[in-house]
């Protein structure tokens, strides 16, 4: 969002999200959505390097890139039809004649579309260049992770990146992005802490297994001369991972100690602790951090679980309705929210949420089905009736809408 704010468009909204997949991708979709996997972050060096992929994406939302394709595929696709049909009657007469200029069609018009994508990515990294140096980030970021996706893929063309075969990478383009980088004047950049801590985090999950995450990042802590605060956190993590939990104690109390008040080094202290069952001081925790972050999503996912492993629905119920007034439900608090009333025996809330979870996954049409259920298999009061017949329409309309897109 930093990133966005400094875009030629900074009215424009954006969505952004990570998906937990080790490969390197992202994408840009309509309506400024844009997705990035886990795979970027793990396999970067510096926040700038990911900050590069970001602001790519957000220029090709800016410059309507999406948009502009939809109008060429338009413009090429009735010449492109005309010449497939006079194609398939040369067929008829001559296969061989026929064969030949169907190929020669479906080339010029894969051409087409190879040197505007290309155009694309072109003016994406011109200026993507142009935000990163806004936003405050090191524009080198973007040549030096592109260095980094060509060695990757020099040796298997099967084994490139996902992100390659959606965005084509040339030399021209690494050496175009490498001049437009050095023009500018060098300053210093240092990663921000949150960077370095879910670098650690994803870097623990991508070992096979704990025990080797232990070995490496306990050699890589040995070796380090200023034993960072964020190695000793992946170090702690990974500790935790693979059950030493005595030895995880001894790295989450440094943390504490240099920051008593970090929200990552608490929900650390508090997942140790709930690892080893020990609820009682690890909701000493948990209040601490759910006071110093009310609105935190974190915090109040993990506090909400630890309360439900401890049977305590109530109070989990509570948390997670007062995030609710302020801020919009997802798959994973709906899910421990449906959690929490089953405990308390809230049928009716249960399969309401439900609903709100199957419309929210994407399935509107099992929502409508579900909300028809109460209707028939549920006593309801007024208030929840009105609820059920109020969302039943939001959902119907937006069912329609998509029926419309389809045709």
């Amino acid at each position: 969002y930093q990133i966005a704010s400094h875009s030629d468009n900074p009215s424009q909204p954006f969505t952004f999200f990570v998906i937990d997949d080790p490969r390197i991708n992202a994408f840009a979709g309509t309506g400024g959505v844009i997705g990035m996997h886990s795979g970027v972050i793990l396999n970067s060096s510096t926040e700038s390097e990911v900050a590069a992929v970001m602001a790519h994406e957000i220029a090709h939302v800016t410059q309507r890139h999406l948009a502009r394709q939809f109008e060429e595929a338009k413009r090429y696709s009735l010449p492109t039809a005309a010449a497939l049909l006079g194609a398939l009657v040369i067929g008829i007469a001559n296969p061989q004649a026929g064969a030949a200029a169907l190929t020669g069609i479906t080339g010029i018009n894969t051409q087409n579309r190879i040197n505007f994508t290309r155009a694309n990515e072109e003016e994406a990294d011109r200026v993507g260049i142009q935000i990163l140096v806004r936003a405050g980030y090191d524009p080198r970021g973007m040549p030096a992770f592109f260095e980094k996706l060509q060695r990757l893929s020099r040796f298997s063309q099967s084994g490139a990146p996902e992100f390659l075969r959606t965005h084509p990478l040339t030399t021209s383009r690494i050496a175009d992005s490498r001049a437009r980088a050095e023009s500018i004047p060098p300053k210093q950049f240092h990663n921000s802490h949150a960077y370095e801590l879910v670098r650690y985090k994803l870097m623990v999950n991508s070992f096979k297994t704990p025990k080797e995450a232990v070995l490496t990042l306990r050699k890589e802590l040995e070796a380090s001369e200023d034993k960072k605060l964020s190695l000793r956190y992946g170090l702690a993590y990974a500790y935790i991972e693979n059950n030493d939990f005595n030895l995880a104690r001894q790295q989450i109390k440094r943390l504490i100690e240099a920051n008593p008040e970090d929200s990552a080094y608490l929900l650390l202290a508090a997942r140790l602790e709930t690892k080893q069952s020990n609820y009682a001081a690890a909701f000493e925790v948990y209040k601490k951090a759910y006071r110093l972050y009310p609105d935190y999503k974190p915090v109040i996912m993990a506090y909400s679980r630890a309360l439900l492993d401890a049977r305590k629905a109530k109070v989990a119920r509570d948390i997670l309705k007062k995030y609710e007034r302020y801020n919009s439900h997802d798959l994973r608090s709906y899910s421990l929210l449906g959690q929490a009333e089953a405990m308390l025996g809230n049928e009716i809330q249960v399969a309401i949420l439900q609903s709100e979870y199957y419309y929210l996954a994407g399935d509107t049409q099992l929502a409508i089905d579900k909300l028809k259920f109460i209707q028939h298999e549920y006593s309801l009061d007024y208030y929840q009736e009105q609820r059920v017949i109020a969302r039943m329409a939001e959902f119907e309309y937006e069912l329609e809408l998509q029926k419309d897109l389809e045709l």
